[in-house]
């Protein structure tokens, strides 16, 4: 009788802009380890899936590794399985990309491997069911998700032990059902219980296989799992006991195990992904009355199945820093696209549209763009990489556009499909995305020289996890759990950091608000401003190639004109923001009025970035209030500084943005940039017009 088999497919990915430092950590206590003790069992056979940008990062710092997994792959104990190059969510970038990446990986493979991959890794087992239009075109014979894929379409848990055939427009992919079950056991339970859990699977399936794909760093890199996984010889233990279960268990590759099982028929699935990822795109409060709905329902098993959660595409209405940065993604590729159809041929040319789509392709990484129990959108470093990646394929994309001369363009377009008009103006300078609906503010401004984004941060919003901060000291974590059951913190009274924003963290917001309100409301988002002036609709009045007009709608008692202009400069451009406010309610008011500016220079505790006020420095987590009409934020790092000057001002109010965020290694206190305020305190009468200007100035560093 034929063994019953175990088919494991393990994936091992670094996102594009993380540090040298995790990396390295990750390597000496995952991914080298892990493939040490597999060299030792022969036997055991199964897929590694490893990203292009780790891929990339091992052969720069560690290239012996890649004659060690050669090795493993001539001797047919590893198949090197495909993918996106940059780890992408397939479903959500323009077809002509999915197909570039995923052949660009299977090249690199075939390259250092001797092996063209027949199957892919899908980018957080996201599926939608178009898919196999995507993956067969593109020579994927075969993927993997999770069992709750198939739960949710109706499937029951025993019909999961082999795969299935599924279609789009006459394009077939081999799906394997990856169990939910395993990948909870792998490697947190006792070794018996796993090896006992497919001891019973092989007598209810005899010749099937079980499957199960996850993450390479839970062998190593999530807490505790290192000291399990090797000084306590989790793994080893592991491979042996599968290798004591020859008898009735075998190990098997993908491509081995659907090459020589036949179907068990067809699965039209529904887009999904893994059940704490659906429950992580939902809205926070949605997401609690999902909580209450699982608590509910937790003893009816024939039931969970049809609690799904949202949808992967979800994040974008969740977090508007994550559609944004997907629209600049979508709005790059279409630049570069657009140069693919051009009919110069010169040598210049063709290499830099090869370097803007290389750029385009490592801004389309997946992390960043979405938030769960890893950090991603709220990880700065992640979120700037890739908005940088393609901040740098614009520029390329428009300057050889513009045949690399000076140049100033203004477009009307609904630049983040929500249905509302943005102004987008660019130049070879700048590209700043004015958003009239947002209290006319800038969403986006990008200094093209230095390649520096520099707003880039993000808002605070309640989490449906904040509520733990709360209940933590009765629920601390020991030993090795899995990722998604852990409540760690990094440091204390993280609670007094639950501040939340009224308004996303755009630049030029219109803050009026009374004269009892203190630096310390400001810091702790208690001014009660004026919410048609700072976040309501303001119709365009005037529109140029550098020049925006504004005038505010939505209040009664008063009327804001906005002008911003864009003007180059030697070193870079200035902004400068004219404002005029006139009073239409009857009688008189004592209000401060602020113009805020954000910026992000990320890195708070490094000394060669800071703030810069009469010749003092201050840290970027400076918080106060300084009587001031000049302040400058200096990155020496990325070579730029910004300088706010606001003549008549009484104070810039300057205090960080500071996320509380879940990650991998527990709650954690992040800076996202800092708010800046130039206010003054105004004395109005009914009529009485008011006039003030912040001069925004970008400068690249010599």
């Amino acid at each position: 009788m034929r063994k019953f088999e175990l088919v494991l497919l393990i994936h091992a990915h670094q996102p594009v802009g993380n540090f040298d430092d995790v990396l390295e950590r990750a390597y000496k206590d995952s991914y080298l380890p892990f493939i040490e003790v597999l060299s030792h069992h022969p036997s055991i056979r199964m897929g590694l899936h490893y990203s292009g940008p780790l891929l990339e990062w091992i052969e720069r710092a560690h290239p012996e590794y890649f004659d060690r997994l050669r090795a493993l792959v001539a001797s047919g104990q590893v198949e090197v399985v495909g993918g996106g190059f940059y780890e992408p969510i397939l479903v959500t970038i323009p077809p002509e990309d999915r197909l570039e990446q995923i052949a660009r990986l299977a090249a690199y493979a075939e390259k250092h491997f001797k092996s063209r991959p027949r199957g892919a890794w899908l980018a957080e087992r996201v599926w939608e069911p178009q898919l196999p239009s995507c993956l067969a075109p593109a020579g994927v014979e075969y993927t993997l998700v999770d069992d709750n894929h198939f739960l949710g379409a109706g499937f029951e848990l025993e019909q999961l032990f082999g795969y299935y055939i599924s279609e789009d427009l006459g394009h077939t992919v081999k799906i394997l059902p990856g169990l939910k079950a395993l990948r909870y056991l792998i490697p947190f339970a006792d070794v018996g219980q796993t090896t006992e859990f497919l001891r019973g699977a092989a007598s209810r399936h005899p010749g099937g296989f079980a499957a199960m794909g996850d993450d390479l760093e839970k062998f190593g890199v999530w807490p505790e799992t290192n000291k399990l996984c090797y000084r306590e010889g989790w793994l080893d233990r592991f491979f042996t006991a599968l290798e004591k279960s020859g008898d009735w268990l075998a190990t098997s590759t993908p491509s081995d195990a659907v090459a020589s099982h036949a179907p068990i028929g067809r699965a039209d699935l529904p887009a999904a992904s893994y059940t704490e990822m659906m429950e992580w795109s939902l809205p926070t409060p949605a997401r609690e009355r999902f909580h209450s709905l699982l608590d509910q329902f937790s003893s009816r098993a024939d039931l969970m199945p049809f609690l799904r959660g949202g949808i992967w595409r979800s994040f974008f209405t969740k977090y508007s820093e994550a559609n944004l940065l997907h629209k600049k993604m979508l709005h790059v590729s279409r630049k570069i696209r657009r140069l693919s159809r051009s009919r110069r041929f010169d040598r210049a040319f063709k290499m830099a549209r090869q370097e803007a789509t290389k750029l385009l392709l490592r801004g389309q990484c997946n992390d960043p763009y979405w938030h769960g129990v890893f950090g991603g959108l709220y990880s700065p470093h992640l979120r700037t990489a890739v908005w940088r990646s393609l901040e740098q394929a614009e520029t390329i994309a428009d300057a050889l556009a513009h045949h690399k001369k000076p140049f100033a363009h203004a477009a009307t377009l609904d630049y983040n499909a929500d249905g509302r008009d943005e102004i987008y103006l660019t130049s070879d300078r700048y590209a700043a995305l004015v958003a009239p609906d947002d209290g006319a503010t800038i969403a986006a401004l990008d200094f093209r020289p230095p390649n520096v984004t520099l707003i880039n941060s993000l808002t605070r919003r309640l989490e449906t996890y904040h509520a733990k901060l709360r209940t933590l000291s009765s629920q601390r974590a020991h030993g090795a759990q899995s990722i998604h059951e852990q409540t760690r913190v990094k440091e204390e009274g993280l609670e007094r950091w639950l501040n939340y924003d009224r308004w996303p963290r755009s630049s030029f917001r219109l803050l009026l608000f009374g004269q009892g309100k203190s630096h310390e409301d400001y810091a702790a988002v208690r001014l009660d401003e004026d919410a048609a002036l700072a976040g309501g609709r303001y119709r365009v009045t005037g529109l140029s190639s550098t020049n925006v007009a504004l005038a505010s709608e939505g209040s009664a008692d008063w009327l804001a004109e906005k002008n911003i202009s864009f003007l180059p400069t030697s070193a870079g451009f200035d902004i400068i923001c004219d404002v005029v406010l006139r009073r239409r309610a009857s009688g008189a008011a004592s209000v401060n009025v602020g113009i805020e500016v954000v910026v992000n220079f990320l890195a708070p505790s490094e000394t060669n970035r800071y703030f810069e006020v009469d010749g003092r420095r201050y840290e970027l987590r400076w918080s106060a209030a300084t009587p001031a009409n000049e302040l400058r934020a200096v990155d020496e790092w990325q070579r730029a500084a910004v300088t706010l000057e606001a003549p008549a001002a009484q104070n810039f109010w300057v205090a960080p943005i500071e996320t509380v965020s879940e990650s991998e290694d527990g709650f954690e206190r992040i800076y996202q940039g800092s708010q800046i305020a130039a206010v003054w305190p105004v004395e109005f009468e009914t009529g009485a017009e008011w006039k003030a200007q912040l001069i925004l100035r970008a400068a690249s560093l010599s």
